[in-house]
């Protein structure tokens, strides 16, 4: 009886407290109105304006675009810029994939310790890190001395003023952004599988050629386009470890606008490079696909 009472007086009060509606949630188009306003105000204007330059300034025409591709002097800064940010992208992954491959499966302890130093050079100032490079690959610098000292030169090897020294440099600078990515794909892939295919009688070279890598391979791309796409617009360490006799795209650009104030020829140098960086996207899109990419192919 008395459990009747106090399930009616709970009905009771149920029923008279206010009912509140749920918050309905912002969806369709306003909801993605402000992240499109910053897109068009940040990127579309300035590249709009970029382009409208390239092709009017200092006369209507594509003037610059023919000057730019039909010179040797800015044909060998392409071909500059292109070979040091794939010689960067091929020794970041080949460098970065293993040490990747280490960080998920050693104990979490001295895992923290790796990825904080990792972060700590990432953290670390740019410049710093480029002044630092230049003294270690100058003539007289540790490097050189060292192999001169273990026998294997007999003179100083030239690593300043040239593009070795700034592929040095652009590597350990972009190594963070392909390790930690990587790090994550890796980890997420199930070591049942690896584990079944030693039962199977895989070996271990062929567990991380056939299993291993083709699983972590859409992250591996992904990796390689940030590091590749980066490299091609790369400024302070090319400028200080390769010089004026090597160099590259964003140093001839930041010449171009600064010292010639030659606004359409250098508009029209960074639209080229904006373009070939959506090619190579949609190519990788194309191979991947965008939910393969996003999620490390699982």
């Amino acid at each position: 009886m008395a459990q009747t009472v106090y399930s009616a007086a709970g009905s009771d009060i149920a029923q008279s407290a206010p009912q509140v509606k749920p918050k309905r949630q912002p969806n369709g188009f306003p909801a993605v109105v402000p992240a499109l306003v910053l897109i068009v105000l940040f990127f579309v204007v300035p590249i709009t304006a970029l382009l409208v330059r390239s092709v009017l300034d200092p006369k209507p025409g594509l003037g610059n675009y023919a000057q730019l591709l039909g010179s040797w002097t800015y044909a060998r800064v392409f071909a500059n810029t292109f070979e040091v940010a794939a010689l960067v992208t091929i020794l970041s992954v080949a460098i970065g994939f293993p040490v990747a491959w280490m960080l998920a499966i050693m104990p979490r302890r001295w895992g923290a310790v790796i990825f904080a130093i990792l972060l700590l050079s990432m953290w670390t100032n740019l410049l710093a890190r480029t002044y630092a490079w230049m003294v270690l690959l100058q003539r007289t610098g540790p490097i050189n001395k060292l192999l001169i000292y273990l026998g294997l030169i007999d003179h100083p090897l030239a690593m300043v003023n040239d593009l070795t020294g700034v592929t040095i440099g652009m590597t350990y600078i972009m190594l963070p952004f392909i390790i930690l990515p990587l790090q994550g794909v890796i980890k997420n892939i199930d070591p049942a599988i690896l584990q079944a295919a030693a039962l199977c009688g895989a070996n271990r070279w062929k567990c991380l050629t056939r299993i291993l890598i083709p699983l972590a391979l859409p992250g591996v791309a992904a990796g390689a386009l940030m590091v590749f796409v980066m490299s091609l617009g790369y400024f302070v360490t090319p400028a200080l470890l390769g010089g004026t006799s090597n160099m590259m795209l964003a140093e001839l650009i930041a010449q171009l606008v600064q010292s010639l104030v030659n606004w359409g020829l250098g508009g029209a140098a960074a639209f080229v490079l904006l373009i070939v960086t959506l090619a190579i996207y949609a190519l990788q899109l194309r191979l991947f696909g965008a939910g393969r990419l996003s999620h490390g192919g699982q």
